[in-house]
């Protein structure tokens, strides 16, 4: 257990089922406060109950609820030390023009603007103290060919990249910001949209990254994409120097 993260406050949004729900208990193992965000009641309440922790129910899309979610937290836990922004849907799409404009965007509104409105919300009070991390749920589908979800796929890709300028606007602050993609594990999103056989990642390892993340271990990676499966601590630990030098783990355009 990281002693240096005992007593520190997390906001996980989208904590109240899958991806979210697992970071949010792993953190409150290693000690931390954490709150957990999402739209359902039951389920954020839920999650805050095993982990002792605070449960806030929020929309991310819509400003006005987000800076009450980090006002409530703020007041009730204390200044926040980590944004873990990872609240995000996906949609059906067999063809972009056959979906109905409302859904294709509502993706774009939770999957980008819930991150933008989330790290905007939280980022002052960080400059302020000169302490606080951000970590921002991404996802292959941001480069990876193959893809058919249009929506989903360039919300990612939007969001991996705006997790990279943000982490360049913040360095003069010290404040690092990790874009990350958990991998495909099951979840009530991925159930049933993927085969048996499809390259499962384990439940563990996006909650182990993100306690890594937090821990400051990697802060020099600030604004290159992590993968939870290719990228565990402590291979990644081999790495940073290569990854530095080499201009790795980051979307670029190769000529």
């Amino acid at each position: 257990m990281p002693s240096e993260l005992e007593g520190q406050v997390a906001l996980v949004t989208g904590g109240g089922r899958g991806v979210g729900a697992n970071i949010a208990r792993r953190l409150a193992e290693a000690g931390m406060r954490v709150a957990v965000s999402a739209r359902s009641v039951d389920q954020v309440e839920e999650v805050a109950r095993e982990t002792g922790g605070l449960a806030v129910v929020a929309d991310v899309s819509t400003r006005q609820e987000v800076e009450a979610m980090v006002g409530k937290v703020e007041s009730e836990l204390g200044p926040i030390d980590l944004l873990v922004a990872n609240a995000g849907i996906a949609i059906g799409e067999s063809s972009a023009w056959e979906v109905e404009p409302a859904d294709w965007w509502q993706v774009h509104e939770v999957n980008v603007l819930g991150v933008y409105l989330c790290c905007r919300a939280v980022i002052p009070g960080m400059i302020e103290r000169r302490r606080g991390r951000i970590v921002i749920t991404a996802s292959g589908a941001a480069y990876l060919p193959g893809s058919k979800s249009s929506a989903y796929s360039s919300s990612k890709a939007a969001v991996t990249r705006f997790g990279e300028t943000l982490a360049l606007q913040l360095e003069p602050h010290e404040i690092p910001v990790f874009p990350i993609s958990p991998g495909l594990v099951r979840t009530e999103m991925t159930e049933g949209a993927f085969s048996d056989d499809a390259p499962w990642t384990s439940p563990e390892a996006a909650p182990e990254l993100v306690l890594a993340l937090a821990s400051g271990r990697f802060d020099a990676l600030s604004g290159r994409y992590l993968h939870a499966e290719h990228d565990p601590p402590e291979q990644l630990e081999q790495r940073v120097g290569a990854i530095l030098r080499d201009d790795l783990n980051a979307i670029r355009l190769r000529r």
